[in-house]
């Protein structure tokens, strides 16, 4: 039985996944790596040299880990950040050649694509549509579809990254920067909002980062293996109580990791304006989005 493994090199997190084939054809996880980098700590345009060292350091861990697991096949693949900074190709070609991975570019409809399919191999299968939505530092991709069928995806560059150093300037965040981000998001999410008018939604399955918070803080019980689940009355009172805090504050708290401290703001105002956008009652937490999305096809091949 082979072992497979896929390397996202994200905006804010690298990670490595290596997995086999169960015996009912599922995924039977071998081992996990995640590495916060945040390449665009130095906005989305460039990757500054404290963010690319830290990114080939992790890749050259990454390659360690894989010869010590005998991987027999891997792919590794760039999302936002290595598509928008002008020293993206450089940075690919020196993974390259300290560490034998080549690196592929996902545009980002690709991601979505990817996206569903991770994320239908970790929630059951679902009466009606839902709409997906995979939080990334660069780019936010939002999928509606049901258990069968995409119905309409896109792609926005409008990641926790970008609106943090676009928008995201006061400490704690202000009133005005809070209405200058909903602006923003009224702006470019203005497809969206007519998707969903076409193709109605009541259930929001979040996936990556920001989501996985919110399910580490709001859903009570965790019954399932592969996603959570909670009421979305229960995300305002948690969103009403990080947004006045500093970050030293929200350091402070042991319900916020420290790595998510700084955009955690900006990505709950991302969470809240799309709750607004459809009568949703529940959210679901899928635990599986792009890498086991990819994994599905590499092992299929």
């Amino acid at each position: 039985m082979g072992k497979f493994a896929v390397i996202d090199l994200g905006t804010n997190t690298f990670h490595l996944l290596i997995v086999e084939s169960g015996p009912d054809g599922g995924l039977v996880e071998l081992d996990r790596e995640r590495r916060f980098i945040k390449l665009a700590e130095e906005g989305i345009h460039r990757i500054g040299p404290a963010a690319w060292d830290r990114g080939i350091r992790a890749l050259e861990d990454f390659t360690a880990v894989l010869r010590a697991n005998d991987v027999e096949k891997v792919r590794a693949f760039g999302t936002a950040a290595l598509r928008t900074a002008a020293n993206g190709p450089d940075f690919v070609r020196e993974i390259k050649a300290r560490t034998g991975i080549e690196v592929s570019m996902i545009p980002g409809e690709e991601e979505a694509r990817l996206i569903h399919l991770g994320v239908m191999q970790a929630v059951p299968p679902f009466s009606g549509r839902s709409l997906i939505m995979d939080i990334g530092g660069g780019s936010v991709e939002f999928i509606l579809a049901d258990d069968h069928e995409v119905f309409w995806a896109k792609s926005f560059p409008i990641g926790v990254a970008v609106l943090y150093k676009d928008f995201h300037r006061s400490d704690p965040i202000s009133v005005l920067e809070m209405e200058e981000v909903r602006e923003h998001l009224a702006a470019v999410l203005v497809p969206l909002r007519e998707a969903i008018q076409r193709f109605p939604a009541e259930v929001l399955i979040g996936a990556s980062g920001t989501f996985d918070v919110l399910e580490d803080v709001l859903a009570r019980e965790k019954p399932f293996p592969n996603y959570g689940r909670f009421a979305v009355d229960r995300f305002y009172p948690f969103f009403r109580k990080l947004l006045p805090t500093t970050l030293a504050q929200r350091l402070a708290m042991p319900e916020v990791p420290p790595e998510r401290a700084d955009m955690i703001i900006v990505a709950l105002v991302l969470v809240d304006y799309v709750l607004n956008l459809a009568p949703f009652r529940e959210i679901l937490v899928s635990h599986y989005a792009m890498k086991e999305g990819m994994l599905v096809e590499l092992m299929r091949e």
